[in-house]
């Protein structure tokens, strides 16, 4: 375990840390109604409604990842890595990939898979989304495959990211997870 100064915080600040558990309960939400919608006819309400339901919380999901990356980029608290070596480097790889495969990965590839199945959608029925591509339709089952297994790498690493938090907490008892928790510092 790191020793950090005693003036150093000990966790991060509280917008950094509401991003990260928005963005793990919307992507968890999202997962979710992926699976149950595809259990259900297709053309039902219900089914209609999770879809649109995901497809605002995956334009939500964008806004926050990007914000998150700007966040962390210019003003959010910077504290030292909480581990050397190999798990550092593990753990700075691991955010990279979660990172690449929200931002650059799934949310792109949702945005394409929606414009190839040229359907009109909107963001919680607030404002329309416009079109600003046209695919073939037979993109459509490209992008929909691609955005199916890029949520599948995503939800086996963000669980991994989990479990890992939780070896930290209750295995190295290294104080890693409560960074991310809120609470008083306690130096």
């Amino acid at each position: 375990m790191n020793r950090l100064n005693v003036d150093s915080p000990t966790r991060y600040d509280r917008l950094t840390m509401s991003l990260h558990w928005l963005t793990a309960a919307l992507v968890i939400f999202m997962f979710a109604s992926a699976q149950i919608w595809e259990q259900l006819a297709k053309g039902t309400p219900l089914r209609k409604g999770l879809q649109s339901v995901h497809i605002s919380c995956g334009i939500l999901l964008a806004v926050i990842v990007i914000g998150r990356l700007l966040w962390r980029l210019s003003r959010g608290r910077r504290l030292p890595p909480a581990n050397q070596g190999v798990m550092n480097i593990a753990a700075k790889t691991a955010h990279l990939a979660l990172y690449l495969l929200l931002l650059l990965s799934q949310i792109v590839l949702g945005f394409l898979f929606r414009w190839a199945q040229a359907e009109p959608f909107n963001f919680f029925g607030l404002f329309d989304v416009p079109m600003l591509m046209t695919f073939d339709k037979s993109m459509k089952s490209v992008f929909g495959g691609l955005h199916e297994n890029v949520a599948w790498a995503i939800i086996l690493l963000a669980g991994l990211h989990a479990v890992m938090a939780l070896v930290h907490h209750y295995g190295l008892r290294d104080g890693t997870l409560r960074r991310m928790l809120p609470g008083r510092d306690i130096n």
